[in-house]
């Protein structure tokens, strides 16, 4: 790779470690980029006085997991669209589109109305994300005569609206005092109770939905073909459609399972980033998990510096992507 090709990488990186910086600094509890720096010396080189346990515990209890978690959300679903977006060949295609998030919502929200714990919650968001793509899948290979793409397309709108009633008469028949102000605040999305076991719950998901992208790479290229062409160039791939939609689903249920439903990551950033490195996919998804690591981080740190109670990050997603994704769309001159 030449110095001019790597370039959007390097600033992309270097980018997303200033706002990893500036995450772990502002707050309620301000933390001054000197004592980062004391901080990090004193875990690498051992010794602590007072003021840095204080800042340990506001940066290692308190952000730390919270950083973490937004990096893993924003890389997820930036990477679940890339693949989606160019398996599907439609650039309005986004991560939630076979349903996953509707899955996702409904099971987290059956779990908050029999008044389950937030590990059981995640659990049920989880699994209940995988059982929509799973019937959306299913209902879609038995469609005889039809695109085999459309039909999936169609089929997880369908699903996902069955999906989204039962998640409003769930928030109609819930307690308005106890329930529904839950089941509102896990919609828009939040990453107020991080932990590090919902990290390390939802890590080893992502990288098992990742290894596939990464070692097929190449072949998810040959999806953006006809069926036709693909085939004749040795790719199998109903069988190769099949994984990249199990690997992509699987990220996506488990960043949505620990920050609730946060849109338009997976949908903007593969543009932004697709207009940087073009759409080669082995390029193209390195550079989508950078750019929606930072932005998620980006996202949420202003979600909690920007007013005395926090703003949702799916409020605020909302409020920057659309915008934003206009005017990529208005400054993009090649044909996607």
């Amino acid at each position: 790779m030449n110095p001019r090709s790597s370039l959007p990488y390097v600033l992309a990186a270097a980018a997303l470690a200033g706002l990893v910086a500036v995450a772990f600094a502002v707050g309620r509890y301000p933390v001054s980029l000197a004592d980062l720096a004391g901080l990090l010396a004193a875990k690498i080189y051992g010794g602590a006085n007072a003021h840095q346990s204080a800042a340990q515990m506001v940066i290692l209890e308190v952000r730390g997991p919270r950083v973490l978690a937004a990096l893993l959300v924003g890389a997820a679903l930036a990477a679940a669209g890339a693949a989606y977006q160019g398996m599907f060949r439609n650039p309005l295609v986004s991560p939630d589109i076979l349903g996953v998030s509707s899955g996702a919502a409904l099971g987290a929200v059956l779990a908050i109305f029999f008044s389950k714990d937030a590990i059981v919650i995640q659990a049920f968001a989880f699994a209940g994300g995988l059982a929509a793509v799973g019937l959306v899948y299913w209902i879609g290979s038995r469609l005889r005569g039809h695109d085999p793409l459309l039909a999936l397309v169609l089929t997880g709108v369908v699903i996902g609206t069955l999906l989204g009633s039962g998640i409003a008469l769930l928030k109609y028949l819930a307690d308005p005092y106890n329930q529904l102000p839950a089941i509102t605040f896990w919609l828009l999305g939040s990453f107020a109770a991080i932990g590090p076991k919902d990290l390390a719950a939802a890590l080893p998901l992502v990288l098992a939905g990742l290894a596939p992208m990464v070692l097929l790479r190449w072949r998810v290229n040959l999806l953006a073909l006809p069926d036709d062409e693909a085939r004749a160039l040795g790719a199998d791939t109903r069988r190769l459609r099949a994984l990249i939609v199990a690997a992509a689903t699987l990220m996506t249920a488990a960043a949505v399972a620990i920050g609730g439903i946060i849109g338009w990551i997976g949908l903007l950033v593969p543009h932004a980033a697709r207009m940087l490195v073009g759409p080669d996919f082995g390029r193209l998804l390195p550079l989508a998990m950078l750019l929606g690591a930072a932005f998620m981080l980006a996202v949420d740190t202003l979600c909690r510096t920007i007013a005395p109670i926090e703003v949702p990050p799916g409020v605020l997603t909302a409020l920057i992507g659309t915008p934003f994704f206009l005017w990529l769309f208005a400054i993009s001159r090649r044909r996607w």
